[in-house]
């Protein structure tokens, strides 16, 4: 199967490969034409004729006008929008397919596990699991879990080859096909982009990820998160919201789906109808959201209509509950039929895949049965169960439902052919083959490295540097520099923080280190004080995470403590936040406060340049610090 990155002009340019688990390499950045056969022909000429683009590009308008027609594999010229209709062929394969599946089958076709996909998953007893899933429960689909490139790719081609039908692989790329396969690469999470405000990074992050994803065999992504972040306490979406300004989240939201699904890779707009604004993880618990029905209009609903009005392929629910829009108490939006039928489906118009979010998080366990929520969920809208928490409880709790009519008939062949036209529209029906030559050349690329650390050096963000002290142009090679990392986490820590002290180890020689979590003990913390008294700079950096089961954000009261009281040194200090940004406003005396929305080696290279001088700061805030500065700041030097 041919991508369109066989054809991409590429340029190199000295930049960093951004690698899963913090590999690097020397890189190049990636440029290409998206090749859309929408564009209006007067639309191109008109560019022409009013000078707006240069002479040799207008000599060479007929050739890219041809590459904008779809050759007849790319993936593009596929009808990846749900509501555009299926070629014959493909239509006959769903038809055909669909006639030859017993109820118990149709069924399987509803759930989706989870396989974890590195190469210990390629034989013992979790393969023997993922064979039973597909052989004896006919699954339709797997969520590709934490694992490395080149056995991901191997254990998808194995679990394709039991199939019957063909497995639509699922994954959850947030942060690019780096955060879950170790060789890809990682790009920023939402926040970050949308510090750049340049929908284009958003785009190339779509277009990047997806071409990583659907080289291993990956065809639909959960991703872009389309929440609207505006409660600063929210333990779970945080950074993985493009932002607090509703247009600006369905701006970059619309601009990351195309640059998916012009790859051949669906994207998913979550947590509908929206889980911004919450102070509970639905990981430990169900969330209520008391917004009323003109305040979701507003805020929660219009980047999930633009994600619709864009084609997005699929729309992944939230396990909250939210009275206005449910009226029996407690019920979460998985489970609600008015939330998934009556809003979704036909108040917004979607006419794609709704998956519900992970099945065995507490919002669903602490009260449901397996097979009662796998069936709730189904009746209220939701086409396929995800995760569940027991694969044969949802599996027997549907087939039952189904055999007794509980589940009707005519909703089941609805899902079931939905599922299918899904697998068509994405070329399941023709091909499920990944090619392991294709797969090595893409992965020993370093464009694509290049792309995201352009898009990592973009976000980071001077927020305030009430001493003019950033960059730290003027500081000598003699001098002592300080290097504080904080870690909201009191285990060992194998990986955050270390590329930040090898950056700038790397662009200065007197780094001096220390670390400091919850459990650094007072006497350590006066140490440190005094040591900080003596040094000519500081560099304080906290690492703050959003994380499934964490529960909360922020810093332990020792941490705190010591932040305050470096705060009135009278010397150079920079203090950069990796994770979420909302800090500032417990420790308002921080005289510098550089953000990065993130807390990976890319991000910690980017705050290191930027810190040194070495790119300037360029990031803008995409959320508001209520009662400090509003989305837009940011200092530009």
């Amino acid at each position: 199967m041919a991508f369109l990155s066989g054809r991409d002009s590429r340029r190199k340019a000295g930049a960093k490969e951004q690698r899963g688990n913090g590999d690097r390499g020397e890189g190049g950045l990636l440029f290409t034409l998206p090749l859309c056969p929408f564009v209006p022909l007067p639309l191109l000429f008109g560019a022409c004729h009013n000078h707006r683009m240069t002479t040799s590009a207008c000599f060479l308008l007929p050739i890219l006008l041809r590459l904008m027609l779809p050759f007849p594999d790319d993936p593009v010229a596929r009808p990846l929008s749900p509501a555009v209709p299926l070629d014959a062929e493909a239509q006959a394969w769903v038809d055909t397919t669909f006639q030859s599946l017993t109820i118990e089958e149709k069924v399987g076709q509803l759930v989706f596990p989870v396989t974890y996909t590195d190469k210990a998953d390629l034989l013992g007893e979790r393969y023997k699991e993922v064979t039973r899933n597909i052989q004896e429960l006919h699954v339709g689909g797997y969520l590709a879990f934490r694992g490395e490139v080149f056995s991901a790719a191997q254990l998808i081609r194995q679990m394709q080859e039991q199939a019957k039908v063909p497995l639509l692989i699922t994954a959850d790329l947030e942060g690019g096909a780096g955060l879950v396969l170790r060789g890809a690469t990682r790009f920023p999470k939402a926040m970050a982009i949308g510090a750049t405000y340049d929908t284009n990074s958003a785009y190339e992050t779509g277009r990047v990820t997806a071409i990583e994803a659907r080289a291993v065999g990956i065809h639909i992504n959960f991703y872009p998160v389309v929440d609207v972040n505006n409660n600063p306490g929210n333990p779970i979406i945080n950074i993985r919201s493009f932002g607090s300004d509703p247009l600006r989240v369905a701006d970059m939201a619309r601009a990351y789906i195309r640059g998916s699904q012009e790859q051949g890779v669906w994207a998913t707009a979550k947590h509908f109808p929206g889980h911004g604004d919450t102070a509970t993880d639905s990981h430990l618990d169900l969330p209520v959201i008391q917004a009323g029905r003109e305040r979701l209009d507003a805020i929660e609903l219009p980047p999930f209509k633009a994600a619709i009005d864009a084609g997005v392929g699929a729309v992944m629910t939230a396990h909250l509950f939210i009275p206005a829009l449910e009226p029996q108490k407690g019920l979460p939006a998985t489970l609600s039929p008015a939330i998934l039928n009556d809003l979704l489906r036909k108040q917004l118009g979607f006419a794609g895949l709704v998956f519900t979010d992970a099945m065995n998080m507490g919002g669903i366990v602490k009260k449901y049965k397996q097979g009662d929520a796998a069936v709730r969920a189904f009746n209220a809208g939701a086409d396929v169960i995800l995760f569940p928490a027991s694969v044969p409880d949802a599996y027997a709790g549907l087939l039952a439902a189904a055999k007794s009519g509980e589940i009707k008939e005519e909703r089941l062949n609805q899902a079931v052919r939905k599922i299918l036209e899904t697998k068509a529209r994405l070329g399941l029906h023709s091909s499920v083959k990944t090619e392991t030559e294709r797969l090595t050349k893409i992965f020993a690329s370093d464009d694509h490295g290049g792309v995201a650390q352009g898009i990592m050096d973009r976000a980071v963000t001077l927020v305030r540097d009430e001493k003019s002290v950033l960059p730290f142009r003027g500081l000598a090679r003699d001098k002592d520099l300080l290097l504080l990392t904080i870690l909201d986490d009191p285990r060992p820590q194998e990986t955050r923080g270390a590329a930040f002290v090898r950056n700038l180890r790397q662009r200065h020689p007197r780094i001096i280190h220390h670390e400091i979590t919850p459990r650094t003990s007072p006497a350590e913390i006066q140490l440190i004080q005094e040591l900080a008294g003596r040094v000519d700079h500081v560099v304080i950096g906290a690492y703050v995470r959003i994380a499934a089961f964490k529960g909360s954000v922020g810093l332990a009261t020792n941490q705190m403590e010591l932040l305050r009281s470096l705060s009135g040194l009278n010397k150079p200090l920079a203090f950069v936040l990796f994770g979420s940004p909302y800090l500032l406003p417990a420790v308002p005396e921080i005289p510098t406060y550089v953000l990065t929305y993130e807390d990976y080696p890319g991000a910690e290279e980017a705050a290191a340049k930027a810190i040194l001088g070495e790119i300037p700061f360029r990031g803008r805030l995409p959320i508001s610090l209520p009662g400090f500065y509003e989305a837009g700041h940011g200092i530009q030097k």
